[in-house]
Order: structure tokens, then C-alpha cells, then sequence
């Protein structure tokens, strides 16, 4: 907050953008649509230079699938000259990282615990990566018995890549694999959804969705899914499964 009270612009895509405004209706903002990442940065930097104080957004955490790494990206290849984390040199911009609470820990949240243990965490969107390395990666997670965290889930673009998905990843799980729903998290018109990888209401998933699929230990106890750390079994010597 104190990042977007101190900025001089506000630069984002266009949703964020509005999502912002009420909160400082006087700022000056600059909003772009999907897939004009670069253009943001581009505005961004150049406002920068100018001797302006700049907030460039995401939704989430900047650097989990946000404008953190487009922006490094984009100076790193447009040879802009920034403050590297020992301090300024000269006249080079300074960019500071600020984290924010990712959409897999907001839905987590409202779930239960169900990233209590190791996880992957996967995009669907084959904009920027092909759809067989997003194959590749997901049979790997799920050979691994990792819970799997899946962003982007389902567009207008893309309606079926949620199905193929989840082809790839139930050759390796049990029909009755605890699996976690949260639509728009934290945010107005939140839904919550907690069903089986043989059960998913694939009509009910969106862009804004995102899922977690249980490991193997993962249990659902009163409408609450968990996966276990291993505290009942070191210190308790039962198998959490089994008191279900």
C-alpha cells in the first residue's frame, strides 16, 4: 500500500487497474489489456526515466506468473541500466520487488491446508509455453506425487485444455483423488468446490479458477482439504487416512 501511495503512475492491465482505483481515485493510471505485458513495461520504464515514482502491478505475487519478470526481461534485453541489490552505481533505475499473496495461497487458504507439503505448481496458458512442455511437466509432477497447483485452467480460447490436463495426470492418481476449486479468491463472487479428479464440474472453471490436486495423503475432513506434513505418523504413529 505505502508503494501505491508513494507512486507518482500506476501502470496494469486493464482489470487490476480497476480494481485499484477506488482506493486512490487520484493517482494517474495507465492500463493495458491482455498480452501487452512488454508495451507495460515499456510505459513503465520510460515514465521512470522521466524522474517519475512508478508502481507497475499484478494481481497475486509480481513475481509468481506477474510483471516482475516480463519487466526484468524487458531492460535486461533493451539494455536499460538498473540497480542491482547492492545499491546504485549511477544513474540506473531501481527496482524493488514487493511480494504479495498469490492466488495459490489465497485459495489454499480458503480450502484448508492442502499445500502442507511439497507441490508443483503448473500454468495451463501455452501462450508463452508449448502445450507438450506443460504435458511433460505434468505427468512429471504427477509421477512425483507432488499436489499440483494448476493456474490458468480454462479460457474461452482454450475450453478443453483443462480435460487434457488432467488425461495426463489421472494415469498416475486414484479416481478418488481429493481435488480443491476456488474461483475469484478472496474477491467478490468467490466459490469454493471441493470434489474427486473423476468428478471435476469442468463447466464451473474458469481463467480465474485454480485448482489443487491432492498427493496421495491428501484427505477431506469436514469439508476441509488437507494434506498432511507427517506429524501424525512420526508423533502419533497412525496413518491420517486411516482415522478418517
Amino acid at each position: 500500500m505505502e508503494a501505491l501511495k508513494s507512486s507518482d503512475y500506476i501502470v496494469g492491465y486493464t482489470k487490476y487497474v480497476e480494481l485499484i482505483k477506488p482506493l486512490f481515485p487520484e493517482k494517474s493510471y495507465i492500463a493495458k489489456g491482455m498480452r501487452q505485458e512488454l508495451d507495460r513495461c515499456r510505459i513503465a520504464v520510460r515514465l521512470a526515466r522521466d524522474g517519475n515514482r512508478v508502481a507497475l502491478i499484478s494481481s497475486g505475487d509480481v513475481g509468481i506468473y506477474g510483471m516482475a519478470g516480463a519487466l526484468f526481461d524487458y531492460c535486461r534485453i533493451e539494455n536499460v541500466p538498473i540497480a542491482s541489490p547492492e545499491g546504485v552505481k549511477g544513474e540506473e533505475l531501481i527496482i524493488e520487488v514487493i511480494p504479495g499473496v498469490s492466488a495459490l495461497n489465497a485459495a489454499a487458504s480458503i480450502l484448508g491446508a492442502p499445500l502442507g507439503h511439497d507441490f508443483a505448481v503448473i500454468s495451463l496458458s501455452d501462450h508463452l509455453t508449448p502445450w507438450q512442455t506443460i504435458k511433460t511437466r505434468l505427468d512429471a509432477a504427477a509421477k512425483a506425487d507432488f499436489v499440483i497447483v494448476i493456474f490458468n485452467p480454462r479460457s474461452k480460447s482454450r475450453p478443453y485444455i483443462l480435460k487434457k490436463a488432467i488425461h495426463v495426470i489421472e494415469k498416475h492418481l486414484e479416481p478418488t483423488r481429493p481435488v480443491g476449486i476456488v474461483k475469484r479468491a478472496t474477491r467478490q463472487g468467490q466459490e469454493r468446490i471441493i470434489t474427486s479428479i473423476s468428478a471435476i464440474p469442468y463447466i464451473e472453471v474458469d481463467m480465474q479458477t485454480i485448482i489443487i490436486i491432492g498427493n496421495r495423503s491428501t484427505y477431506v475432513w469436514n469439508n476441509w482439504m488437507i494434506t498432511p506434513r507427517g506429524y501424525e505418523e512420526k508423533y502419533y504413529g497412525v496413518d491420517a487416512r486411516e482415522t478418517l
